[in-house]
């Protein structure tokens, strides 16, 4: 389903509780948000959707791929951009890595590991700053 934007800078601001295999209609309705914004969102996060747990979903390429408590285990080469996002307005600056590596679950909670760059890592990171209550 389809859910309204967040905007809330205070519930924005809070750190997300791990998810559950309870919470897997939470992948469903982030996936179908993220489609209704393919047209100026590339990623979110479940707290932009008002729900306080540790999902994101991230276009990469045709596909959204969900990531459920996901974790950075490796980072490499910083550099600085800058970036919009959805619940927020205005553009901001910030480090990101060109490359990360990621723990996380899959839509089916299994776990994955996977090795991402570039653009895909900068949404990855982006979505997990709002996992961890951090405003960009």
């Amino acid at each position: 389903m389809i859910k309204p934007i967040n905007h809330d800078l205070t519930f924005l601001a809070q750190k997300a509780h791990p998810a559950t295999t309870a919470d897997r209609q939470i992948i469903t309705d982030l996936l179908d948000t993220l489609a209704a914004h393919h047209d100026d969102c590339v990623g979110m996060a479940a707290n932009m959707i008002g729900i306080n747990k540790r999902i994101i979903v991230v276009q990469m390429g045709p596909f959204a791929v969900p990531l459920v408590n996901p974790k950075i285990t490796h980072r490499a080469n910083p550099h600085s951009v800058t970036e919009g996002c959805l619940s927020i307005s205005g553009q901001k600056t910030t480090t990101r890595y060109q490359s990360i590596t990621v723990s996380y679950l899959d839509r089916q909670f299994q776990p994955q590991q996977q090795t991402f760059t570039d653009w895909i890592a900068q949404i990855i990171q982006h979505e997990l700053d709002h996992c961890e209550g951090i405003l960009i």
